[in-house]
């Protein structure tokens, strides 16, 4: 079973001393902003997972050789945060995390931002992209989102109970949690 949290203050508290902390949940629910605040915030190596990880130019996916080589060599590090849900990994990054962030938000909310993030910048690569490949949306991406908790959910709950067992996970499920997890950390936009 995860060791989940259930107060927004106890969430808070361990970031606020976490050295090492995953971000995991679907696309447009807003994972990435949270990340790069946090780690702006308390001083942390920005990890995007498609960025530094997954994508090579074009989008072409690194060979999974290769990504798990990166990832290996990132954990090794005492400081990071490492935003990106892809569970494959899970198995070498969960067990040298303090805590987990799984964004929850409701599967409009997700859609609404996918959306909305790639008409604001269609075309252009977003800072937690690899370079070469441009913001673009499609029916596929748009099924992945309204699929992302049936399929993941079952799989990040098994990855959490089998890789870090003892790791503490706190899932954000509103924008409500979410500003007041900012707020009790002090974190400014």
């Amino acid at each position: 079973m995860p060791n989940y949290l259930h107060r927004v203050e106890d969430a808070a508290a361990i970031i606020a001393g976490a050295q090492r902390i995953m971000v995991v949940g679907c696309s447009g629910g807003g994972k990435s902003t949270l990340s790069q605040k946090l780690a702006r915030n308390f001083g942390l190596r920005y990890i995007s997972m498609d960025r530094d990880v997954f994508w090579l130019p074009g989008w072409q996916v690194r060979p999974r050789e290769e990504q798990r080589e990166r990832i290996a060599t990132i954990i090794t590090e005492e400081r990071w945060l490492m935003d990106g849900s892809n569970p494959s990994s899970f198995d070498i990054r969960l067990p040298r995390s303090h805590i987990v962030l799984w964004v929850r938000m409701p599967r409009w909310l997700c859609l609404w931002g996918a959306v909305s993030r790639a008409i604001k910048g269609y075309g252009k690569a977003r800072p937690e992209m690899a370079e070469g490949c441009p913001e673009r949306i499609d029916i596929e991406f748009l099924r992945y989102i309204w699929n992302f908790e049936r399929r993941h959910t079952p799989i990040f709950e098994q990855n959490f109970a089998l890789y870090g067992p003892d790791v503490p996970v706190f899932q954000l499920k509103s924008r409500k949690q979410f500003r007041r997890l900012l707020d009790l950390l002090r974190v400014e936009d």
